[in-house]
């Protein structure tokens, strides 16, 4: 009967070694910092003392740390370079270049789009200041719904900034 007390007293004893810190490095300041997280990006690997996953338990020294930086870099990439193969994924190679390919097709796309709505803007504005400059009586339909005669000042506006997406949007026109 006294067994059973004594086992749960053990495994209530051994359970704070369970939950113990996975990652142990040495900061900007030389101070140790313990952790169940990976240490930031701007750690350098040989200043990293223990690991998630290491079967060591006990820390490197400083010393030791400094003179074993390849040692800590597979096992924090997660990949060992023995088991990598050697050369090119050709699977990896294929779905890049089909992955460019595709970024490339889709940019040409955009890009005749673009194009194409500026040859329509271009012929559009060239309409526009055609009938402005013609002289004629125009009016406009302003904010409230009601129509505005466009008078000299406001021809002129209209003129200069048709002029501007004229010499914007018809470069292409006139190569």
């Amino acid at each position: 009967m006294k067994a059973v007390p004594l086992a749960l007293l053990s495994l209530v004893c051994l359970a704070p070694l369970a939950a113990s810190a996975e990652w142990q490095w040495l900061d900007k300041d030389g101070h140790r910092v313990f952790s169940d997280q990976p240490p930031p990006a701007d750690i350098a690997p040989d200043r990293i003392l223990k690991q998630q996953g290491a079967r060591n338990a006990a820390p490197a020294p400083a010393t030791q740390a400094a003179a074993a930086p390849v040692a800590a870099a597979p096992a924090r990439s997660g990949v060992d370079p023995a088991l990598k193969p050697a050369g090119k994924d050709k699977v990896l190679e294929e779905r890049r270049s089909k992955a460019q390919s595709e970024e490339a097709e889709k940019q040409k796309a955009e890009e005749a789009r673009v194009a194409a709505l500026r040859v329509e803007n271009c012929s559009r504005a060239r309409s526009a200041k055609a009938g402005i400059e013609s002289g004629q009586r125009m009016a406009i339909v302003n904010d409230k719904g009601e129509r505005e005669v466009i008078d000299d000042t406001r021809r002129a506006i209209e003129l200069r900034r048709l002029g501007e997406v004229i010499a914007q949007d018809c470069r292409a026109d006139r190569q």
